[in-house]
């Protein structure tokens, strides 16, 4: 059973791959290890995600009590650590029972402090606030929509779909990778499309571009968790799928927030 998705966590391999390594031991026995369910999938998620968003509004509540100064550490140290938890967790699932919460975490304090950040440049331009609430009310309202269309089968997920999705994810991730390099360069046209400020029409185009590409990625997430829960995988992938569910919602609120950055500014 080929498992593909745009979220490289969730790629074809993953879940069959640990299944082989965890069902034997020693000897050659072969051992009856608990399988992975989607319910167990669904709790550790919203253990996760839980923790997320406390992990931001804690950050959130730092950066307009005590300062910028004070949440700024917390946010850049989000970053990276869950930078290095995320990419340990995808070269090495067997962690992840480990690494998903701490990750969830991490991630938590830097949404927090960019959402913060956010707010804090549209409210100086005399913008309105409450841009996170409404991103964070976008991102759930766009993962129930996409869990609804996937569990009624209105969207089937075939090869066809997961191909055009994980090409267009990819092209997403070239063109980031392209535009972070022109900026250490100089190419000035390599910020604009990253500005969460750029109100112009071609950087609006590309955002609602990218966000449909993140939602439909969901799918493919989905589709990976139920097909490894009807192979058998192990018990511990209820926590890999959780973890791909959580890097596939962060890029998602990501550019949910930036885009509505830009329509704000516009």
């Amino acid at each position: 059973m080929q498992m593909r998705s745009s979220n490289p966590v969730l790629s074809e391999g993953h879940f069959s791959h640990l299944a082989q390594d965890l069902s034997t031991t020693g000897g050659g026995a072969v051992a009856q290890p608990e399988t992975m369910t989607i319910a167990g999938t669904v709790n550790k998620t919203a253990m996760a995600l839980a923790l997320c968003v406390i992990a931001a509004v804690w950050v959130w509540f730092q950066f307009f009590s005590a300062g910028p100064g004070a949440a700024m550490p917390w946010m850049w140290g989000g970053l990276i650590v869950g930078l290095i938890l995320g990419l340990a967790t995808a070269f090495v699932p067997k962690i992840s029972p480990y690494t998903t919460l701490p990750y969830a975490v991490a991630e938590g304090f830097f949404l927090g402090g960019i959402s913060a950040v956010v707010e804090q440049q549209l409210i100086s331009q005399g913008l309105p606030g409450g841009i996170a609430v409404q991103a964070m009310a976008c991102t759930l309202g766009v993962f129930v929509v996409m869990l609804t269309l996937y569990m009624t089968r209105i969207i089937r997920v075939g090869q066809k779909l997961r191909a055009g999705i994980t090409a267009a994810a990819g092209g997403v991730m070239i063109f980031y990778l392209v535009a972070i390099v022109g900026m250490m360069f100089g190419w000035t046209g390599a910020s604009q499309f990253l500005d969460f400020q750029n109100g112009g029409l071609l950087s609006i185009g590309i955002s609602i571009v990218i966000v449909g590409i993140a939602s439909f990625s969901l799918l493919l997430d989905f589709d990976s968790i139920e097909r490894g829960a009807a192979m058998g995988a192990p018990k511990i992938m209820e926590w890999y799928g959780a973890f791909g569910l959580m890097v596939t919602l962060v890029w998602l609120y990501l550019e949910i927030l930036r885009l509505l950055s830009k329509l704000r500014s516009r």
